[in-house]
């Protein structure tokens, strides 16, 4: 059989609907046969002509983009663009310096973004960095452990309990073998593998003869041939698929480049019209320039993009510390404007563990408190609420020590408190309920050893396990599903032991109730048989079982997460649940936590979707809370659906089958401990602790830094527009400039910046969860922050050009008449600055406050204070340090100028608080009690 020159031609046919015999025929030809195979395994020569062949066994991503790419990225801006080209007409005119300084404006922005951006990659990258995954091969007859990226097809890969599958494999042999594959198919159940071939059109999820790279060997043991590596395994397939998508914009991206590209006209309009009137009015060409220049350079927010990616990079540092990692930094505010969040149930909704909840014994129901592996909780009767003495309640205890023995998972405690499930999760919550009943494992095992066993298999839907009671009594205990067992009983043990006839109907309804409240349900049974019995058999199983009760579990509700999802669905945002898990127990967790809002929970299945057609679909994904049972391309649907209709949609997963749906949303937050690589890739965030609730507090900390921004808005472009209008008039007017393009330079990147970045360390002012989220077709600049910009740029306008013209007519110089223009501006901007921020509220909060808030608010304003404070000092050298003044053309004040420009300044404070009730908004953000 011809084999493929290259791992992309490796012949991909339906392996499970294949025999053993014609897999291997299929992989290997004639060349090995499979008892052969299964005996010595490949050669080391097939090997090594194979690795030559298929490449090793990784996922191959596309190559990182090199650091100088991403450097000069930074630059791709629409209002870099004027600045680069207005800084290479200066050069052409011989005026180096202020060439020099436009650009080092440009490559200092572009350096604040990259590093970070840079920084973000890190964290990342830290975070991802994953241990190799080593396997046991059979090569030439010998068992050997190597690292997984040496696997070939054809391989033959040894499994047990707790080993990842390492490559795509057909099973070759399984005894008791049970591989989580929630990762890929969202089954958050093991799923018990067995021998045979299937239907070509098997489900993924319904391939029990196969095992699928990335999943888990929970219990049991197995044999199977390689059949798929790297990129070909179906985890490199739904890889590849992301690798293909491309980058969706976020709601900030596209408006800052909406905004940049409506600012770059005005800014051409006007430095045009200003240019061709200075030389219609008979001006020099080299001066009529300059002020075009000087005018372009000042409508420009050089400092903007740099305070965006601080504000942002702090946003991230913030939510870092509520558990959530920021892999791009638009993600911040991006979750800040959700309006649909679809989650995950099982680990972030829900605690990831299994609970017994419900115990029905001898005809009576019990509840049992507590929840996930933790042995603390009690079991009380349901009807009095009252704890349970066990020794009194036989039936009870001898359904809970039915599912202590008839086990066959262990529980062992880890280092931070937590418990770790060894085998299956559903035996493990069976321990836990006994041990809440005050059973000892290890002492019941001691007293009554176990002799023989039957394990579970789908085919009977119960698992065996015969017990020595004493000398002359031995016992068979039975668990399984109620359908199983039921049938095979023909009596029933009652509250004190007594044995009773069967009242399968009662059970029944019982079964039925449970089921409703989204509970698993498993049945318990005995049968004694002679002490000379010392094997089971399935014959021994037929009839003649003894019931001994139900009980019922489920992967509870995370308390925390409740409230998170009332919190959001107070803020205006949807919480649906989208999961591979069976629909009635999806919309039971979903009924707990209110994920309908007050009115009943709309589910849907994935079979549900597959009959709807695009119309129904949009219209299911926008009026439905619970999707269960859905495959990669639905939950890829119902993102692409929740779009169109204008939602920002956050979504999250952890396992590799969320991938391209994590990647289509807006915001793809991954899981950080249980969630697969190929998902953490396809994110924008990822959560540490696994948990909703830190999705809630992101979500406020993308609203407190979207409002960070707007103040910086609000307060960065007054004074643009106060520049723009003051070199305007004064080409019209044809008078002298009162500030050069190099000082609009200082005054937009240094001073702006320094007095800027500290709004961005605003706190959260307790009100964002109250609010409803923004709209995400709403410009970035409202009606109301417009009509504020104007007004204060208005009074910026005449202040400059009031104090630039006072100065210089009464004194006749220039330099200092434009210092002082400058110097009363940035005072009226500390006033401006105050009036924005929440410093004075903070400082002036009402009552008595403990040592730690006042702590606490002085940490809030010390941003602020330091800003000014810095401002403060690099004015002071701007105007009074003659190397300053030799660069940018300023002269020295005297004490008596600086208590003029103060003088002239303090009308900013009525201004401000008129801009404040024109934009009501802004001045809420700004008067808001800080958060307890």
């Amino acid at each position: 059989m011809a084999k493929p020159s290259s791992p992309e031609l490796l012949p991909a046919p339906a392996w499970h609907a294949l025999s053993e015999e014609q897999a291997i025929q299929e992989l290997l030809g004639e060349e090995l046969s499979l008892p052969a195979l299964l005996e010595r395994g490949l050669s080391q020569a097939e090997v090594a002509r194979r690795q030559r062949q298929y490449g090793p066994n990784e996922l191959k991503a596309k190559a990182a983009t090199p650091a100088w790419v991403k450097f000069l990225q930074q630059f791709n801006q629409s209002l870099f663009y004027i600045l680069m080209v207005a800084g290479a007409v200066k050069a052409f005119l011989g005026s180096w310096r202020n060439a020099i300084v436009i650009w080092a404006v440009v490559v200092i922005n572009a350096l604040i973004s990259y590093i970070q951006e840079a920084k973000a990659e890190e964290a990342i990258a830290a975070l991802a960095k994953s241990v190799v995954t080593e396997v046991t091969v059979l090569r030439e007859g010998q068992k050997v452990r190597l690292p997984s990226r040496e696997l070939v097809p054809g391989d033959v890969v040894l499994l047990s309990s707790g080993d990842r599958v390492p490559a795509d494999l057909r099973l070759l042999s399984a005894r008791n073998l049970q591989v989580d594959e929630s990762a890929l198919t969202g089954e958050s159940v093991p799923v018990e593998k067995r021998l045979g071939t299937l239907p070509e059109d098997t489900p993924l999820a319904d391939r029990h003869n196969m095992a699928y790279a990335g999943s888990f060997v929970t219990f049991g043991q197995g044999a199977g041939v390689v059949v798929a590596i790297g990129n070909q395994t179906q985890t490199g397939r739904i890889s590849q698929l992301i690798e293909e998508g491309g980058s969706l914009q976020t709601p900030l991206t596209r408006k800052f480049e909406a905004f940049s590209l409506t600012l770059l006209k005005i800014i051409l309009t006007l430095a045009a019209f200003t240019f061709l009137v200075g030389l219609v009015q008979g001006q020099a060409a080299a001066s009529v320039f300059e002020a075009a220049v000087a005018l372009a350079v000042s409508a420009i927010p050089e400092g903007l993009p740099a305070v965006v990616t601080v504000t942002l990079a702090i946003g991230v540092s913030r939510m870092a510390r509520r558990h959530a990692i920021i892999r791009k930094l638009p993600a911040v505010e991006t979750l800040g404007s959700a309006t649909v969040i679809c989650s995950d149930k099982t680990g972030t909704l829900t605690e990831n563990q299994m609970t017994v909840q419900a115990i029905y014994a001898g005809s009576r129901l019990y509840r049992v408190t507590g929840s996930g592996y933790s042995p603390q909780g009690q079991i009380l009767f349901q009807e009095a609420n009252s704890p349970v003495e066990l020794r009194q309640w036989p039936a009870l205890e001898a359904c809970l020590v039915a599912g202590c023995l008839c086990n066959d998972s262990r529980l062992k405690p880890k280092d931070d408190g937590q418990w770790e499930v060894v085998g299956d999760p559903t035996e493990a919550a069976l321990l836990v309920a006994a041990q809440k009943g005050g059973l000892d494992r290890d002492d019941l095992q001691r007293r009554r050893p176990r002799l023989d066993s039957i394990p579970f298999e789908s085919e009977f839907q119960y698992m065996a396990t015969l017990h020595r009671l004493g000398p002359e009594e031995h016992c068979i205990y039975v668990k399984g599903s109620v359908e199983a067992l039921l049938p095979r009983c023909r009596s029933q043990m009652g509250p004190q032991g007594e044995i009773q006839p069967l009242e399968a109907e009662r059970i029944c309804q019982q079964v039925e109730a449970l089921a409703r409240q989204g509970l698993r349900v498993l049945a318990f049974a005995q049968k004694a048989v002679p002490p000379s019995q010392t094997q089971v058999d399935h014959s021994d199983l037929q009839e003649g079982l003894i019931f001994l009760g139900l009980q019922g579990m489920i992967d509870p509700p995370r308390p925390e997460a409740i409230a998170a999802v009332r919190s959001c669905q107070t803020a205006g945002i949807q919480v649906k649940m989208i999961t591979g898990d069976h629909v009635l127990t999806a919309q039971a967790i979903a009924e707990q936590m209110g994920l309908g809002g007050g009115k009943p929970v709309k589910a849907y299945s994935g079979r549900d979707l597959e009959q709807l057609s695009p119309e129904e679909f949009v219209t299911a994904a926008k009026e439905g809370s619970v999707f269960a049972r859905v495959v990669p391309e639905q939950k890829l649907r119902l993102v692409k659906a929740l779009q169109s209709q204008g939602q920002i949609v956050a979504m999250t997963g952890d396992g590799v089958n969320d991938a391209p749906a994590l990647k289509q949303a807006d915001v793809g937050i991954a899981m950080g401990r249980g969630g697969t690589e190929v998902a953490k890739a396809a994110a924008d965030m990822i959560l540490t602790d696994d948990n909703f609730a830190s999705i809630e507090a992101a979500v406020e900390e993308g609203r407190t830094v979207y409002n960070n921004l707007l103040k910086a808005i609000a307060f960065i472009l007054p004074v643009n527009g106060g520049e723009s209008m003051t070199l305007l008039l004064s080409v019209l007017l044809n008078r002298e400039l009162p500030i050069l393009a190099i000082q609009v330079l200082w005054l937009n990147m240094i001073n702006s910046i320094t007095m800027t970045v500290p709004l961005s360390f605003e706190p959260t002012t307790g009100r964002e969860m109250t609010q409803p989220p923004r709209d995400p077709n709403a410009n970035l600049l409202s009606p109301r922050l417009l009509q504020r910009i104007l007004l204060v740029s208005v009074f910026n306008w005449i202040l400059i050009f009031g104090v630039f013209e006072y100065v210089e007519q009464t004194t006749g110089n220039l330099n200092l008449a434009r210092s002082m223009a400058i110097q009363a501006l940035v005072i009226g901007r500390i006033f401006y600055l105050l009036s924005l921020s929440q410093a004075i509220p903070t400082l002036l909060g009402r009552g008595r406050a403990s040592q730690l808030e006042r702590h606490e608010r002085l940490m809030d304003v010390a941003a602020i204070a330091i800003g000014i404070g810095a401002a403060i000092l690099l004015q002071i050298l701007f105007s009074q340090w003659s190397l300053f003044n030799t660069l940018f053309e300023t002269a020295p004040l005297s004490w008596a100028q600086w208590g003029f420009c103060l003088l002239v300044s303090l009308p900013m404070i009525g201004v401000a608080a008129l801009a404040n009730r024109v934009d009501p908004e802004g001045a809420s953000l700004a008067r808001s009690s800080r958060k307890a």
